[in-house]
Order: C-alpha cells, then structure tokens, then sequence
C-alpha cells in the first residue's frame, strides 16, 4: 500500500496561524494523572504508589522499579504512558509484600508521593484523564486574547482528538516501520513491539480519517464537527450505539461522542454514508482487535493567566485518556508541532 504517511492535522477553526514558542521540558510542561476511583478509600493486597517523574519515560521509571524490587516489569501495573520530557505525576502498582522494602527506593528522577492499599492490580486504562499545566513564550496582548477565545471555544464546540505526533515517532520512522511489517516485509519478533507498531498503523488511519472528516464539516458545518448518517457513537455509559437519526442535541450537550475506527476485528463499523468515509481507511483484513476512538474531545477546567511583562501565557487544562494536550495547542495556534522542531528550539 503505497501512502504518504506525514499526514498534516487540519483543525476545525482554521484561522490565523500563531507562533507562540512551545517548548516539553520538565518546567514548562507539567501532566498529572487522575486517577477513575479514590484510592484513598480502598484497601486491598496490592500497594497503589502515587509517583513523580522528571525527564523520564514511564517505561524507564518501571524498568527502575523492576531492578530495585528484583521483579519482572510486567509485574508492576500502570494506567497510561507519560511524557519524557515533562514533569509528570501517575500512579503505578505492585503487590503489597513490598511496601516496607519501597521506603528505601531513591532515584535522582522519580519521587514515591505516597501509597494507597487496593483490591487490584491498576490496568491499562484504569485512569479517567490527565491534567495539564503548560507555558507558552512569546506570546503578545492581540495573540493572549486570541489563545483565550479559543481555548474558550474548544471547551464548548469540542476539538478533533488526533493522535499527536509523539504516537509516531520522530521522522516517521515507528510508521514506516509499522507499513513494512503489516505489509510482509519485515518480521518482528518481539510481542510488545509488534503490538505497538499494530497501533501506530491504527492510528495513522484513524487520523486520516479525522482530517476527511475535518475538512468536510469546515466546507460542509461552518467550521463545527459534522455529524453524519450511520455514525457510530459512545454513550456517556462507554456504550457503543448508531442511533436510527442524527442526534445533534445530545452532542452539543456532551451526552454522546462521535467515534472513529481504530481498524482491526470484531469491531463495530460506521453505516451508510459515515461508512462511505471511513472504508476508505479501513483495513478489514488486519487480525488486531480493533476499536473505536471519540472523534471530538472537550477540554474542561480550563485556567488561563498572562504575563504581559515577560510576553508568557500560562495555561491549565484537563482532558480525556488517549488525549494529547499537543493537540489541544496545535488547535489554538492552527499549525503542527513536530518532535524535531521542539528538540531544537531547546537547543
């Protein structure tokens, strides 16, 4: 399958384009996990660790757990990945037996915030979202006022929830990669990695799909997600349904989300003329099981403040698990970041 793979994310309101200086690093760019249940009320024979991580990959902080404890790594449960090049805050899990020896785990880039007793292991997806603090340079009084508006705007029309470019990789090379397995041409023997380059194959047409559907509802819809016959939507119960007419009321309410397809099997496929858009980035023939990812986000508790003095606009903002809070900035400053581009201006 012959497709260009740098594929460009198109937003909704397509205005201006703002140069504001974004820039991941563990000062300006700050996420905390929020956990789906209080640990704090629980108890159990697993150990819940609340940690703190700086400049880290979740991946490397497990590894370190793993060594200090002298176990697997898949023995240590966690919710979600978090950014490297961030300070950020998540929970982890191990089984209770090695709560004393934790009180000696010292690392120069991760710090134990505290720890919870629970019943279970924490799993894949066991976190309801994440919460964002991030600085933006550079920033003058037209384009502050401007961040504002459509910060405000995202909150109440939603924004397209693309997988942003850290899913990929630098230069594309995870998506070319992922083309040349899915295609016979290279064989991966590793089970985790296959998996993920599964999911970046996914995932890169999921986003094609979502600019489609993008750039029609800014020809077709003024610029607001259109909805269309045969969308398939998630229920505020995470129950998947198409409805037997278009329910515009319920989406501007927040009750449903459109979705899209993470292709692969036994999943639900649009209908009609949804259907006639998403076959076109469908891979029916991929055994993955396969999934389906809310088109449209909203972001909620959205604080702004700015410092006119020193051109800086803080901004804090929560948003759903899968979400990239990139995304959310490529939205306001309708341009793509690139991992590359933001390496450099670190230099």
């Amino acid at each position: 399958m012959s497709r260009d793979y740098e594929i460009p994310r198109e937003y909704l309101q397509n205005g201006e384009v703002m140069e504001f200086v974004f820039e991941q690093n563990e000062k300006d760019f700050i996420v905390d996990e929020i956990p789906h249940v209080d640990y704090k009320r629980d108890k159990g024979n697993f150990l819940v660790i609340h940690v703190k991580k700086v400049e880290i990959t979740t991946w490397d902080m497990i590894a370190a757990f793993a060594k200090f404890l002298n176990i697997p790594a898949e023995k240590i449960g966690y919710a979600g990945l978090k950014d490297k090049h961030a300070t950020t805050t998540q929970y982890i899990s191990v089984e209770l037996k090695y709560e004393k020896l934790l009180k000696k785990f010292r690392h120069p880039q991760i710090k134990i915030i505290g720890t919870h007793k629970h019943n279970h292991s924490i799993r894949m997806g066991d976190l309801a979202g994440n919460r964002f603090h991030i600085k933006l340079y550079g920033v003058d009084n037209i384009e502050a006022g401007r961040i504002e508006k459509l910060a405000r705007k995202s909150e109440k029309q939603g924004l397209p929830n693309y997988f942003g470019y850290q899913r990929f990789g630098r230069d594309g090379d995870s998506i070319e990669q992922a083309k040349a397995m899915i295609a016979g041409e290279e064989f991966i023997e590793d089970a985790k990695l296959k998996k993920f380059l599964i999911s970046i194959y996914q995932s890169v047409f999921f986003n094609e799909w979502l600019k489609e559907r993008v750039l029609f509802s800014r020809e077709h819809n003024g610029g607001k997600y259109k909805l269309l016959e045969g969308d398939i939507y998630l229920s505020s119960e995470d129950k998947l349904f198409t409805p037997s007419k278009i329910p515009a009321k319920d989406f501007e309410d927040g009750k449903i989300m459109p979705t899209g397809l993470l292709c692969g099997r036994g999943v639900y496929r649009a209908r009609g003329e949804a259907r006639k858009i998403e076959e076109k980035y469908d891979d029916e023939f991929l055994y993955e099981k396969g999934l389906r990812r809310p088109a449209i986000i909203f972001p909620k508790d959205i604080e702004m403040s700015y410092n006119k003095d020193f051109n800086v606009f803080s901004i804090a903002f929560t948003l759903p698990k899968g979400s990239y809070a990139t995304v959310f900035l490529e939205n306001i400053a309708n341009r793509n970041f690139k991992a590359k581009k933001i390496k450099e201006k670190k230099k």
